[in-house]
């Protein structure tokens, strides 16, 4: 009986308990705020990448496009280059595994002229096929952060897309 009152008494390990039972729970919020964290800046990575190969892709000459495509090849490896790595030829993937310039895709399509009192001029009053927009879009395997501590991202992509009408020069 004696026995019974001391151990009901007794909380000297009460804290560690607690701590055992809740710590795999705030282990898991922790490194999983971390590894959302890490998702949402590979996200914006990817779409500031997208975002300047358009902007580039926008500002070539005419005569590099058709109303289909980019038909000049040399400035489409610059365009997946630049959105991949940020340099035109060369340099370091700004993302972990991003090495493939066909996860990037540059995509044209012409808009049909309409004539009237704003477009009769400007850059587009000579282009027969009216205006031109250019499309650049990436999709990125997740480089996962903590993917040996369980956080399975096996199948994660990062997906973005930008359009730009096309300039000329």
């Amino acid at each position: 009986m004696r026995i019974n009152r001391t151990l009901k008494s007794c909380n000297e390990a009460a804290a560690a308990a607690e701590l055992a039972l809740i710590l795999p729970l705030l282990l898991t919020i922790l490194f999983g705020g971390f590894e959302a964290g890490a998702y949402l800046w590979t996200e914006q990575k990817v779409v500031k990448a997208v975002r300047d190969g358009a902007r580039f892709a926008a500002r070539q000459p005419f005569s590099a496009y058709s109303c289909d495509n980019l038909t000049d090849a040399t400035i489409l490896a610059q365009v997946q280059n630049l959105t991949r790595t940020g340099e035109l030829s060369g340099g370091t993937p700004k993302i972990a595994g991003w090495d493939d310039n066909n996860q990037v895709t540059v995509t044209v399509r012409c808009l049909p002229r309409v004539d009237d009192e704003f477009t009769s001029s400007g850059v587009y009053a000579t282009q027969a096929d009216g205006s031109l927009d250019v499309t650049v879009a990436a999709t990125v395997n997740y480089p996962s952060l903590f993917g040996i501590l369980g956080f399975d991202t096996t199948g994660v992509v990062v997906r973005a897309s930008s359009n730009a009408a096309v300039m000329g020069t």
